[in-house]
């Protein structure tokens, strides 16, 4: 066999050769052409490199309005906090209160009514103790004394509500005002560029000053969200006041009172 070999064509030897480096040479090719490594290492990628944006990274290139943006946020965040505090605290009405008030009046103790709404501190107990201090007077006057008095309450529980009520109309309009500041220096950019235009680099500058418009409309969703909530509580307050405000009326005109 090795004899045959040896007394082959030395032209048949190199095509043989040459047909056995095909392989090797398709494979390195396609490693380049996909950016694989070899086992050695030699090869390096060749592909497109993608950058990768981090939500801090879109929070930084967003552009100015972007510091607003989070003030806004705060600021909504921390008044809801606080007025939903403020309001659940308010709306806390114990259950017998009615109950001892129209049984101190029935039985003419009008300072242990007074007393008992004092020590409740409650827009409600301030309310009936505005009644209980018109006592012996018209029912008219009482009544319009006890409406003054709750109406007072409620603007003291609606306080700091407008704050939030102006950032979710802001936040929105001052979101699309960054995107088209943003929008204004990328064209200024390709009209200072001599017409070399990049569609890349385009793409990715609107790609970051969208971003404020989307920051804009989530504050200002959010914003409104925490609004309609602090309102409804706030309605749910002022129908507490008027539910026991007419209780007490009823028992001040109680035909054995």
């Amino acid at each position: 066999m090795i004899v045959s070999v040896l007394l082959a064509n030395p032209n048949e030897i190199m095509f043989h050769s040459i047909l056995l480096q095909v392989p090797n040479v398709a494979a390195d090719s396609l490693h380049q052409a996909t950016g694989i490594v070899s086992p050695t290492g030699a090869i390096a990628p060749t592909g497109p490199t993608q950058d990768v944006t981090t939500p801090f990274k879109m929070l930084t290139e967003g552009g100015w309005v972007m510091i607003p943006m989070v003030v806004f946020l705060l600021i909504a965040i921390y008044f809801t906090i606080e007025r939903l505090v403020v309001i659940s605290k308010a709306g806390k009405v114990d259950r017998n209160f009615s109950h001892n008030i129209k049984d101190y009046i029935l039985n003419g103790k009008v300072d242990s009514a007074r007393e008992l709404c004092r020590s409740q501190n409650t827009p409600v107990a301030r309310v009936i103790e505005k009644g209980i201090s018109r006592l012996g007077k018209p029912t008219r006057e009482i009544s319009e004394a006890m409406e003054t008095t709750g109406r007072l309450e409620i603007a003291r529980a609606e306080k700091n509500l407008h704050f939030i009520s102006l950032i979710a109309r802001i936040a929105p309009m001052l979101g699309f005002i960054g995107t088209i500041f943003g929008v204004i220096v990328i064209f200024r950019d390709i009209a200072n560029s001599g017409g070399e235009v990049s569609i890349q680099n385009i793409s990715h500058g609107l790609y970051l000053k969208m971003f404020s418009s989307a920051a804009g409309l989530s504050v200002g969703v959010l914003a409104f969200m925490m609004y309609h909530f602090l309102n409804t509580m706030v309605d749910n307050l002022s129908k507490k006041i008027e539910r026991n405000s007419l209780e007490f009326l009823d028992v001040i005109n109680e035909p054995g009172k």
